[in-house]
């Protein structure tokens, strides 16, 4: 991963500093410059680096200590992935269901839903011409013994028993219509497949849980925290077990490689020194100074 870093200028001993024609120096107790020098102070500061972890959580492992060494893109921590990882396992199952609800929009109904479906309308079709049959015999008969009545020849409630067949005739006949109906429509649905608004609302499921796959993902690996900058380990901030929120600084790295010097020049000696000129450098530790 690539760790949050913060940067910041880390200031060390004071130095001093002399040229070939001027003598720099920072200590007070100094001896007087020759003539052809003049002394200054100053200090030396290298570039320091806070590392931190994207993601928060308990840290596991903690694989530098102050005053080591290390290189830049060195594992230097590692973060509590245990939660990220079931999170992740149930996102990827959710995938797999709206991946395969997709494919099956897309595929459509398969031949033997589509002859089931064709099978139940012909019953369907079946029932309905049987109680349409039902109904006009009933009829027949009503009238016919409405007939006799009027001739009074009938009998009442052989008048009264045809109505009433022909009253349950009718209800079949109304309910094998609303079954043939219903039938119908289920084979047209089959037959036509899913619907462009169901494969689209299917594909933007599987999309967002990609995307959420992918911010898991991405989390699991921003807990692996790396080293930014090859350098010298100068702070560590947090120990191993403990808690912390992201980017909260795990500890500080300084490229000691790569130092400068900042000595300040008083105005008048300005004129003594120019760009490119060999300035010699000495600390308050004292020993030999470096050019």
């Amino acid at each position: 991963m690539t760790p949050h870093m913060h940067r910041q200028i880390l200031r060390h001993a004071p130095v001093w500093a002399a040229a070939a024609a001027v003598l720099l120096t920072g200590s007070a107790c100094a001896k007087k410059a020759p003539a052809d020098r003049v002394r200054v102070s100053g200090y030396v500061e290298a570039t320091e680096v806070q590392v931190s972890a994207e993601v928060g959580g308990r840290l596991l492992d903690l694989k530098v200590a102050e005053g080591d060494r290390v290189i830049a893109g060195a594992v230097v921590a590692q973060i509590d992935t245990a939660d990220a990882l079931l999170i992740l396992k149930r996102a990827q199952a959710d995938r797999e269901g709206a991946d395969a609800q997709l494919r099956l929009l897309l595929a459509g109904a398969r031949v033997e839903d589509v002859r089931q479906a064709e099978a139940t309308r012909a019953a369907a079709e079946a029932d309905l011409a049987a109680a349409t049959e039902d109904l006009t015999a009933a009829e027949r008969d009503l009238k016919r013994f409405e007939a006799l009545m009027a001739s009074n020849s009938g009998v009442e409630k052989q008048r009264d028993d045809a109505a009433s067949r022909k009253q349950v005739a009718g209800k079949r006949v109304t309910g094998a219509e609303q079954r043939m109906r219903a039938t119908t429509e289920a084979l047209n649905r089959l037959k036509a497949g899913a619907r462009a608004e169901e494969i689209d609302a299917a594909r933007a499921r599987l999309a967002s849980i990609d995307a959420q796959i992918e911010t898991i993902t991405k989390g699991v690996r921003d807990a692996t925290v790396l080293a930014p900058i090859s350098g010298l380990v100068t702070q560590k901030l947090v120990d191993q077990g403990e808690l912390h929120a992201p980017r909260v600084p795990l500890l500080v790295v300084a490229d000691l490689d790569n130092v400068w010097a900042n000595v300040y020049l008083d105005e008048p000696l300005v004129p003594k020194v120019s760009l490119g000129q060999t300035v010699t450098l000495f600390t308050d530790a004292g020993g030999q100074g470096i050019e």
